[in-house]
């Protein structure tokens, strides 16, 4: 059966990409989310076995989101997606939960990889 994803960023366009190179690698997209409060309703909602998190989102940040599943769920597995390369971003995701982070724009190749490897 395909692992799911739930991909979590305020841009439809984001959005759209990653959806094509996700279901492209057989992968299943369950649901979308525009912000961190709607990735947390449908990380409880859906039960992906993966979330793709951007960090700077309207309502609530990605790093707030990935606290709030980790507290629901601690073995809940997501990856950052985020233009904000920089150092301290990537390390507040790392020790707020996050498996892996990817810097926009992707590389389709690497997106495929970081979700092999969370799964695995």
């Amino acid at each position: 059966m395909a692992k799911t994803v739930l991909i979590t960023d305020d841009t439809a366009f984001m959005r759209m990409t990653l959806r094509s190179v996700i279901q492209k690698n057989g992968f299943q997209v369950v649901g979308e989310a525009a912000d961190g409060v709607e990735a947390v309703k449908k990380y409880v909602e859906l039960k992906p076995d993966l979330v793709t998190m951007d960090i700077t989102m309207p309502k609530m940040d990605g790093i707030t989101a990935i606290r709030e599943i980790m507290k629901i769920d601690s073995d809940a597995k997501i990856i950052v997606c985020s233009a904000m390369g920089q150092k301290p971003m990537v390390i507040d995701a790392l020790n707020a939960g996050a498996k892996d982070f990817l810097v926009k724009p992707f590389d389709a190749q690497r997106v495929i990889e970081a979700l092999n490897k969370a799964i695995n």
